[in-house]
């Protein structure tokens, strides 16, 4: 008796234990969005950690016989799920983006005869591949464990911030070999390594640098290896013809030679080991020095305890992902919930030594004496949601992004704002000035430093006003972009309306009246392109004539950028209101929005643009793209609000799920991700750089925000089911909301939002149009 009470005592303590300290990273699957276009990847990593290893399974050139190689687009975060083969592994990826970079540092481990070419993955054997089955594969927050059967070699993965931490179980043998593949990358071409140098220090540490070209221009990055035993032999084989070799031709400089350089390497270190013998590797990174990268190493993992640095990791993780803690009908959802909150959790990357050194846009060492530098602004994508997502559950890290926007400005040569920037580069990706939105977002909602409102007015004007940017100089003197001057004419006057209208939001907020009104006549520019006889946003000669020859359904050449006049038709996301005048009033818009979700897009309007796939499609709505996310919430202005409920739902169901495909396109540096932890939440951000979100239809049963400011906010709803889709009535602190949005102000505050749903609408929640948003 005694014996069972001690056991029922411990087992009550234990669950105890677990109340107070819930493991939040058990419902997250690395996995989700690595099958099709989610181009997620499954590695190590901290939350917005430089260091992101994970694995490669092929290594697709970007262009065949000088011509753009289609198959590379599958392997933007470098991993398929559909592969059988791992090339090797690599510290810096990109999370759900739809055009890439990066794969910097691959190291694989080898056993026996020494391979320095990465083989084919239908013929592994003849490189240094090696097959794996999904079956020895594991993936959690800051791990990742994949047995290398053609080695019998245990690979496992962690992380710091900026050091990727190896640990490799080899079976006995006096060949084993790690290979560094410093020529490998992802969207990788010939000309695309610059320059590759490397330093054997000692018999266990290895300095270096490698510099690139592609997607970013001039990128540089230097690292520091560590290997927990003494190295046995070292070589490199160097794959470019060099004209002048000077007097380096002295040295045999293929084998045990301290120095490698050159612009194409691959550089192997041997070891002997015993059966089970783990070996292990710290590869630090750095952007501004090797002396950088060893700061970084010494000051994160100063250590050999892998399982240390893996546990402190998982920890971090579960408390990013506490930040919000949910209760779901089911674990598929809660799965889906955290594995998106995860997602929207690995960019932007903290790009800073440990003593806050980075390098700039101008290409010198700077210090970031007051914040924390970010890089990877993907802002197209994310400024809709995981901006805004930060906004409310990071806010201090989104201080610190705005202040690294800010600090890009600085260090600007034309000046501007980013437009996509990556590792110390502006890339010029997709459209419009979205910093602006980032900024008037933060600066709204009272999470841009007060100091630095002035400045970032400053920055977004000028911004707005460099005339040689993509048609401003047109869009200035016109009123829009015309079509025969831009092939992305319409999408561009649209977003430059809306990112005009969040510099007015700013302007007003400090009380620069002269630039409120400037900027609010640009932000009127999107009725400039819409042609009212064919009901539709349309292209825009320079002459003031609509072009004639226009497929509103197409994709391709029609003047916009992913997406077709059916969806762009309705960005307007600063006044829905206006937007539904000119579409006809709220009843021809209505029906307009159902036609939408219900039409059929066939394939062919679509098959030149390689961001859209039918898996992301329900009707002629296009979700696995940005374009349209906002697109479901605009029945709320009209009289029948209870449709936005229903279609947002209906998209978390059939768009997002637990599983290896549970994404319907790129996730975009998390933006696919945030939207769905917005709307699992019951809201959403239909224009960022105002105060309001728009309700939706919850899919938690529960849930718990805890803010940075001290404030908890409870989310409860009452009858929540799979058939209960829609709201029947809203409480905030037991007060009924009978509108159809919720303030920034009155969700920080805390408190309890209570949703009460029912299987038939409530057609009495109306928005009031004196609202904007």
């Amino acid at each position: 008796m005694k014996y069972l009470s001690v056991i029922f005592f411990s087992l009550f303590f234990e669950l105890l234990i677990a109340q107070e300290n819930p493991n939040f990273i058990q419902y997250v699957n690395p996995f989700v969005g690595t099958q099709n276009m989610g181009h997620t990847f499954p590695g190590a990593t901290r939350p917005f950690g430089m260091v992101q290893l994970s694995p490669e399974t092929d290594t697709q050139a970007y262009a065949i016989d000088g011509k753009y190689n289609p198959d590379v687009y599958a392997y933007c975060s470098g991993y398929q799920y559909k592969d059988s083969t791992i090339v090797g592994f690599s510290h810096t990826h990109f999370s759900g983006t739809g055009h890439s970079d990066l794969g910097d540092f691959l190291v694989m481990p080898t056993v026996g005869k020494l391979y320095l070419n990465p083989g084919k993955a239908d013929t592994p054997e003849t490189g240094y591949r090696s097959r794996f089955s999904h079956a020895n594969e594991i993936a959690e927050p800051n791990y990742y464990k994949v047995y290398l059967s053609d080695y019998k070699i245990n690979a496992e993965f962690t992380s710091s911030i900026h050091v990727g931490f190896h640990r490799y179980t080899f079976p006995k043998t006096d060949s084993a070999n790690i290979v560094l593949d410093l020529m490998s990358g992802i969207y990788n071409f010939d000309e695309k390594n610059v320059w590759t140098f490397v330093r054997v220090e000692n018999d266990t540490l290895v300095t270096g640098y490698r510099e690139t070209e592609g997607w970013a221009r001039t990128r540089t990055v230097y690292f520091a290896l560590s290997f927990s035993k003494p190295i046995k032999n070292y070589g490199h084989k160097k794959y470019d013809q060099q004209v002048y070799k000077g007097f380096w031709r002295k040295f045999d400089e293929t084998k045990n030679f301290p120095e490698m350089a050159g612009r194409q390497i691959r550089a192997y270190f041997q070891f002997d080991t015993e059966e089970n013998e783990p070996i292990l590797l710290k590869f630090a990174l750095s952007s501004t020095s090797t002396e950088g990268a060893l700061r970084n190493l010494k000051a994160e993992i100063p250590h050999w305890d892998f399982e240390r640095t893996k546990k402190e990791g998982q920890e971090v993780w579960n408390a990013e992902l506490a930040k919000i803690q949910v209760e779901t009908l089911t674990l598929a959802d809660k799965e889906t919930f955290y594995t998106a909150l995860y997602h929207s959790f690995l960019s932007p990357i903290e790009f800073m030594d440990v003593d806050g050194a980075y390098k700039g846009l101008d290409g010198n060492i700077h210090q970031a004496n007051d914040f924390t530098n970010y890089t990877i602004f993907s802002l197209w994508d994310t400024y809709r949601a995981l901006h805004p997502l930060f906004n409310l559950i990071q806010p201090s890290r989104n201080k610190d992004m705005m202040e690294s926007l800010l600090a890009h400005y600085d260090q600007s040569v034309h000046p501007m704002l980013p437009v996509w920037s990556h590792y110390a580069n502006e890339n010029w990706c997709m459209i419009g000035y979205h910093s602006v939105s980032l900024l008037a977002d933060a600066m709204i909602k009272k999470v841009l430093k007060p100091e630095s409102y002035h400045r970032a007015l400053e920055a977004s004007v000028q911004s707005a006003n460099t005339d040689y940017y993509d048609g401003i100089g047109y869009y200035k003197k016109l009123g829009f972009v015309p079509d025969d001057k831009n092939p992305y004419s319409v999408s561009i006057t649209l977003e430059y309306a809306y990112d005009d209208w969040c510099i007015t939001q700013m302007a007003k907020e400090i009380n620069e009246a002269g630039i409120a009104n400037e900027f609010e006549q640009r932000a009127l520019s999107y009725q400039n392109v819409f042609n009212p006889q064919r009901v539709s946003m349309a292209p825009k000669l320079e002459n003031g004539e609509w072009r004639t020859n226009f497929d509103k359904l197409s994709t391709h050449g029609e003047g916009f950028i992913e997406g077709n006049a059916w969806n762009y038709s309705l960005y307007v996301p600063q006044d829905p209101k206006k937007l539904i005048s000119l579409m006809g009033g709220k009843k021809v818009f209505e029906l307009h929005l159902d036609s939408l979700f219900t039409q059929h897009l066939d394939d062919r309007y679509f098959a030149n643009t390689e961001d859209i796939t039918r898996d992301g499609i329900i009707g002629l709505y296009v979700h696995g793209n940005e374009p349209g996310h906002h697109i479901a919430f605009l029945y709320n202005w009209t009289d029948a609000p209870w449709k936005t409920q229903a279609r947002v739902r209906m998209i978390m169901k059939t768009m997002y799920s637990n599983t290896k495909d549970g994404l319907c396109g790129n996730d975009d540096a998390g933006q696919m991700s945030a939207w769905f932890v917005f709307n699992a939440l019951g809201f959403y951000p239909v224009a960022p750089g105002s105060n309001y979100y728009s309700i939706g239809s919850p899919l938690v049963k529960s849930a718990k925000l805890s803010f940075e400011n001290g404030n908890i906010l409870q989310i409860k709803t009452v009858n929540q089911s799979s058939e209960n889709i829609y709201i029947q009535k809203i409480t905030l602190n037991n007060k009924i909301i009978n509108r159809l949005y919720l303030t920034h102000d009155e969700l920080i505050q805390g408190g309890i939002l209570e949703y009460k749903m029912g299987n038939k609408p409530n057609k009495k929640l109306i928005l009031p149009l004196s609202k904007p948003i």
